[in-house]
């Protein structure tokens, strides 16, 4: 399903220079439109690069220089589900994902027919 909104990240000048670090980084991302101010403002010059729309994993972004009284916040994040491989069965733990992340870390405990090993030894 492909999303109809759109991720406004505030910057407080280098909105293209995320925008290229994310394509460059993250699959099925790219920069788009670059658009430039047509004459002099406030916090900036003509040609300045004002806004910036890209794409990250398929989503819609649009960088914005919002000047120096916007700073980038580290608050903002992307944030995308990583699978889960199931751990091997044998030693009487479920397969599911669920179970894998429950699973104790090695040596810190037992679990089913695990006792005393480590779960890489099962």
């Amino acid at each position: 399903m492909t999303s109809k909104n759109t991720i406004c990240l505030w910057y407080e000048g280098d909105a293209l220079e995320a925008a290229t670090f994310y394509a460059k980084t993250f699959p099925d991302s790219a920069v788009g439109a670059v658009h430039l101010a047509p004459g002099d403002y406030p916090a900036g010059k003509q040609g300045d690069v004002l806004t910036v729309e890209f794409t990250v994993m398929g989503i819609a972004c649009l960088g914005l220089n919002g000047g120096p009284m916007f700073k980038h916040s580290r608050r903002s994040r992307f944030r995308w589900p990583l699978t889960i491989r199931p751990r091997p069965t044998g030693c009487g733990m479920r397969s599911s994902t669920t179970a894998a992340r429950r699973a104790p870390v090695a040596g810190a405990g037992t679990s089913g027919g695990c006792r005393g090993r480590s779960l890489r030894g099962c």
